[in-house]
C-alpha cells in the first residue's frame, strides 16, 4: 500500500519562527541577575511530568493564567543578592530576547507558494503572538492554551491536521524541542526536529521536494 504523500507543512513557534528561547532565557537571567542554580531548579520542577508542579503544563493548556503563573514561578526563583524577583512581567522579561527568524517564516512562505497547505502549532505560555502575517502565512492555527490540550498530546496533532484537511500521514512537523517531534511522529507525522535554519530547510526540501531556501 503506498503512503500518503506529504502535502502540509506544521511549525512550533518559539525557537523556529524565532531565535532560540534558551538564549532569551540566559539573556533574562543576566539581565534580572537570577540566581542561576534557584532558575534551573525551579525550571526542573516546574516543567516536569511527574513529581513537579505542573505550572508550565497548566499554563499551556490555558488552566492557569499568565499573571498566576508569574506569581508562583517569581516564587520559586531569586536574585543572585536573594532579592526578590518581581512577578508583574517576568514572562515578557523571559522571552523579550527572541526575535524573527526570518529564514524560517521565508521558508513557510514559499511551502504555501508551492501549494503545500501550512500551520502552526504552538504551546502558548500566555503570551500575546504578533499575528500580523498568520492569515497570509498559515492555513490553520493551533495554540494550546486556546484549545486545552498540548504537545506533545497526541490529540493536539490530529487536530492541526484536521484544520488542514489533512491526515496525520499527510503532514511534516517542526519542533526544536525533540519530545514534541517524537509525540508528532507517534500521532502519525514525519518529525523535524529543528536545530539549525540550514539542516531544517535542507531536510523540508528533501521531504517536500520543492525549494524553500531563499534564493542568492
Amino acid at each position: 500500500m503506498a503512503s500518503d504523500p506529504l502535502r502540509c507543512l506544521i511549525v512550533d513557534y518559539g525557537g523556529v519562527l524565532t531565535t532560540s528561547v534558551s538564549a532569551s532565557f540566559d539573556a533574562w537571567a543576566e539581565a534580572d541577575q537570577l540566581d542561576a542554580e534557584a532558575l534551573a531548579a525551579a525550571l526542573r520542577q516546574v516543567l516536569a511530568e511527574e513529581g513537579g508542579t505542573g505550572l508550565v503544563h497548566a499554563l499551556e493548556r490555558g488552566e492557569l493564567t499568565a499573571n498566576d503563573f508569574e506569581r508562583r514561578f517569581a516564587a520559586l526563583i531569586r536574585r543572585a543578592d536573594g532579592g526578590e524577583v518581581p512577578s508583574a512581567g517576568l514572562l515578557r522579561r523571559a522571552f523579550a530576547g527572541m526575535g524573527t527568524e526570518y529564514p524560517m517564516v521565508d521558508a513557510v512562505r514559499a511551502a504555501k507558494a508551492h501549494g503545500l497547505r501550512t500551520a502552526l502549532l504552538s504551546n502558548s505560555w500566555g503570551l500575546d503572538y504578533d499575528r500580523a502575517d498568520w492569515a497570509a502565512l498559515f492555513d490553520a492555527v493551533v495554540i494550546s492554551g486556546e484549545v486545552g490540550l498540548r504537545k506533545p498530546e497526541p490529540a493536539i496533532y490530529r487536530l492541526a491536521a484536521e484544520r488542514l484537511g489533512a491526515r496525520p500521514e499527510e503532514c511534516v512537523f517542526v519542533d526544536d524541542l525533540a519530545h514534541n517531534v517524537r509525540g508528532a511522529a507517534a500521532a502519525g507525522m514525519v518529525g523535524v526536529h529543528h536545530s539549525s535554519v540550514e539542516m531544517t530547510l535542507s531536510e523540508l526540501e528533501a521531504l517536500f521536494g520543492v525549494p524553500l531556501h531563499a534564493p542568492d
